[in-house]
């Protein structure tokens, strides 16, 4: 679209389809790039632009590069590739920019490798944030790469890599013929992470970088794609955290899961996530969920977000599955899951004896009246 074109709304019928993004990270010499470069080969990814750090990095010296500008190449494969320079959501609109006005041909698919350093909350946050680009592009999945050789003692020594592990969708082991025992950091991460997918670096591109939004009426693995069951079942062996050695640091991230059997109302819902956002945003790392409204139970919204950020929920056409429960996987950092629990149930008219007073909600309780 020209750049002097208003950007459609979410209800205009010209509104293209979003575009999936996934978001590639993991702590420095986890095998990002290898796996990247993996995946480049896979005809599931024609068409898809990667967003990388340092260029010089990705092996293209068995493709034939075109040049497209000077932040660009077109590889063979059908590929663009991209420095990333300056701000992300700079870089992410200028593509939009030229797919629209066919400077480049049109992509569908978009991964963002990040640092190894990066802290994918600031990553996430931006990607929910900005008005325009929420609404031609849809979060998808993300993916971090962990070392096996050197995994445990990375989590130990790098907040980064804990809060890199902690809100991935999946989770890829590599580097697991160095090692001869990898399951005490397989039980770590599924400690941590129980909603993520744990897989090999082989397995099929598709797998490791799809899920939530697909294309051309395809459908949403949203079950995959929230992991509630693992969360569920991890929710029952809660009382082990406290056990783990002090020295991991796991103990301050916690995943919980929150289900509703009957549609919830909009009201009560737009207000939990208020206050859970307004009064514990930097807390919460990471939330996603399909949850049934019951002003519409029969097509329900996906929502997510990051810290004190929610994205704009999106409107399911159906149920992907029989399954009609309303459900949010919540990670959260220094917050109890107990705490979160029992707002989620005052919200819904499901009283406890335990239920949260207004002082523990936010700093300033007086900025919730009537609560």
């Amino acid at each position: 679209m020209p750049e002097s074109a208003p950007p459609p709304s979410e209800t205009d019928p010209r509104r293209p389809e979003p575009i999936p993004l996934t978001v590639l990270t993991g702590f420095l010499g986890a095998g990002k790039t290898t796996l990247l470069n993996r995946l480049l080969r896979d005809p599931a990814l024609a068409d898809t632009v990667v967003l990388v750090n340092e260029f010089g990095e990705i092996g293209l010296d068995h493709l034939l590069i075109e040049a497209v500008d000077e932040d660009m190449v077109l590889l063979g494969a059908g590929c663009l590739c991209c420095t990333v320079r300056g701000d992300l959501i700079a870089t992410l609109e200028d593509l939009l920019r030229k797919r629209d006005n066919g400077r480049i041909r049109p992509f569908r698919r978009v991964v963002i490798e990040t640092t190894g350093l990066a802290d994918p909350a600031p990553i996430l946050h931006a990607l929910i944030y900005h008005p325009y680009l929420v609404l031609r592009y849809r979060l998808q999945a993300v993916v971090t790469v962990v070392d096996a050789v050197n995994g445990a003692a990375t989590l130990d020594a790098h907040p980064e890599a804990l809060r890199q592990a902690a809100v991935a969708d999946r989770l890829v082991l590599t580097k697991t013929d160095l090692t001869p025992d990898t399951g005490p950091l397989r039980a770590r991460l599924s400690a941590l992470n129980p909603a993520a997918a744990l897989l090999a670096p082989d397995a099929p591109a598709e797998d490791l970088l799809g899920g939530l939004f697909g294309l051309a009426g395809k459908g949403a693995d949203v079950r995959a794609w929230l992991g509630a069951e693992a969360v569920s079942e991890e929710g029952g062996h809660a009382h082990d955290w406290h056990a783990h050695d002090v020295n991991r640091h796991d103990a301050a991230i916690r995943a919980v899961c929150l289900t509703s059997a009957a549609p919830v109302p909009r009201p009560a819902f737009e207000m939990f996530l208020d206050l859970l956002r307004s009064g514990h945003g930097p807390k919460l790392l990471r939330l996603k969920g399909l949850v049934a409204l019951a002003d519409d139970p029969e097509r329900p919204v996906v929502v997510h977000g990051v810290q004190h950020v929610v994205h704009a929920p999106l409107t399911l056409p159906a149920w992907p599955d029989p399954d009609h429960t309303s459900r949010l996987v919540l990670i959260l950092r220094d917050l109890d899951p107990a705490f979160v629990e029992k707002l989620w149930d005052a919200f819904l008219g499901r009283p406890r004896p335990d239920a949260p007073d207004a002082a523990a909600l936010t700093d300033n309780p007086l900025a919730i009246p009537g609560f």
